[in-house]
């Protein structure tokens, strides 16, 4: 992966965020900067606050507190409708709103102009040509004029990456893009995250995830989340490990990994992480 020994002003800076729904914080408060060239992970339990924590990012969401600064541009000084054409999203929450009869090209194809149907706007030739070549780089590039909902669960996270990548993005958001999927599928994904990751063309990758057996060889820091604050931030191989990962779950966590990927269970051999803390 390419190194940018000068990032200069971050691609995303958080500071002091925090989102307050019915007298409950549900994120922050929470200080964040992502930089040029560096691959993201954000990992937690349910309802640690990873999905209040994209919506901000991806500028559909404004904190009740704090700043937020993507792309050189404050939220609420800019217009977010021109900021999000600089970014790319894919996850699971994105299908519901895709019209499950719009051909697989179409879906790609409308993240040019952030669109989710292609009947608002002009397009050039070029764009559905780069659309195709796109769907031909995540392996579905014979599925270009299949109904997007016709897709298996995989075909259709591949046709998100396809999306995701059609706008040049300067910023890549990948929310939880292997929930639901078999085996095969995840390792295939995977394997092609990792080829992102190690892609110097792309500025900045954030990655949300359930499961540190998701984590794709590639990326090198995380956020770890419990209750909407961050228990550990920094280099993968010390967030992603077994004292971390017990705090956050409050549960005691074993965690190992090889070559770039990890796998955790539950540590019987050491007492409760919740019930020490009550202890303590």
């Amino acid at each position: 992966m390419q190194e940018f020994p000068f990032p200069g002003e971050p691609v995303v800076r958080l500071t002091r965020v925090s989102v307050h729904r019915s007298d409950r914080t549900i994120l922050g408060p929470l200080d964040l900067e992502i930089h040029a060239g560096q691959r993201w992970l954000v990992l937690g339990p349910n309802g640690s606050g990873k999905t209040t924590l994209m919506q901000v990012i991806s500028t559909y969401l404004w904190p009740t507190e704090g700043e937020v600064e993507i792309l050189g541009g404050r939220i609420g000084e800019i217009d977010a409708r021109e900021l999000r054409r600089r970014v790319g999203y894919a996850g699971g929450g994105l299908e519901p709103a895709i019209d499950p009869d719009l051909p697989a090209v179409d879906v790609v194809m409308t993240a040019r102009k952030a669109a989710l149907a292609p009947w608002w706007h002009t397009w050039e030739e070029a764009d559905r040509e780069r659309a195709r070549e796109l769907l031909d780089r995540f392996g579905v590039g014979g599925l270009g004029r299949q109904a997007f909902g016709l897709l298996s669960s995989g075909e259709r996270r591949r046709v998100q990456l396809a999306r995701a990548m059609m706008p040049d993005p300067e910023l890549l958001i990948l929310d939880e893009p292997t929930a639901g999927l078999d085996l095969g599928a995840r390792e295939e994904l995977l394997r092609d995250l990792a080829l992102l990751a190690a892609d110097p063309a792309l500025a900045a990758i954030l990655l949300v995830l359930h499961h540190v057996e998701e984590i794709p060889a590639g990326f090198d820091r995380a956020l770890l989340l419990r209750a909407g604050r961050a228990v550990a931030t920094g280099p993968t191989p010390e967030v992603v490990a077994s004292g971390p990962l017990s705090t956050a779950f409050g549960l005691p966590i074993r965690v190992e990994g090889a070559n770039g990927r990890y796998w955790a269970r539950l540590d019987d051999r050491q007492p409760d992480a919740g019930e020490a803390e009550r202890r303590g």
